[in-house]
């Protein structure tokens, strides 16, 4: 009888960069038997290609979850510690239990299972490929939804970003809810319009 397959999770997040919008986080264990070719760093894909290969991920994975951390957490708790509570999280919604997390990056949250970061993960092994693909497509539908409620800002073209035009339509428009008080363009307009 063969034994019980080792159980790899890859784990990586989307949005640690942006002025808006919640971090999201992504966790994969991968099916050995069923490969997925053309996985890679998320952001070295095409948007769709991204899209095509998310829905093969949630199609042949063992097991995924995709997390996130709010705004409000990110300005309470900083950008890495929100990061790491939305990678935290996806891992614990997985349906099946890992025998070890592998996290993109250079630190790990914390876990109940046996973890290691990998430096360029999202480049180098597929279960974090996977985790970064399903995170960033998950993002960016959710910023999607946002320019819907805030036209002005651009967030479908963007994704939150700190473009030029971001920038200007915060100035013009102000600061909104969905907007990372805490990041130093956006504390500096509130700053101008406080003392303005």
């Amino acid at each position: 009888m063969k034994g019980a397959p080792y159980l790899i999770c890859g784990v990586d997040e989307a949005g640690r960069g942006p002025l808006a919008g919640p971090v999201c986080a992504a966790a994969v264990i991968l099916d050995p038997d069923k490969p997925i070719g053309g996985l890679k760093d998320s952001k070295k894909l095409s948007a769709g290609n991204r899209l095509r290969l998310a829905d093969e991920i949630r199609a042949k994975a063992i097991a995924w979850a995709v997390a996130w951390a709010t705004v409000e957490e990110i300005d309470r708790i900083n950008i890495l510690q929100a990061s790491l509570l939305a990678m935290r999280r996806s891992v614990m919604d997985l349906a099946v239990a890992p025998n070890e997390v592998w996290v993109d990056g250079n630190r790990c949250p914390e876990l109940p299972y046996p973890s290691r970061a990998i430096i360029k993960g999202d480049e180098l092994e597929p279960a974090i490929s996977a985790a970064s693909i399903l995170a960033k497509t998950a993002r960016d539908k959710t910023m999607v939804e946002l320019a819907r409620y805030y036209p002005e800002y651009g967030f479908d073209r963007h994704s939150g970003y700190p473009t030029a035009d971001h920038i200007e339509a915060l100035r013009l428009h102000g600061v909104t809810s969905v907007h990372r008080r805490t990041f130093g363009p956006v504390r500096r307009i509130l700053d101008e319009q406080h003392t303005g």
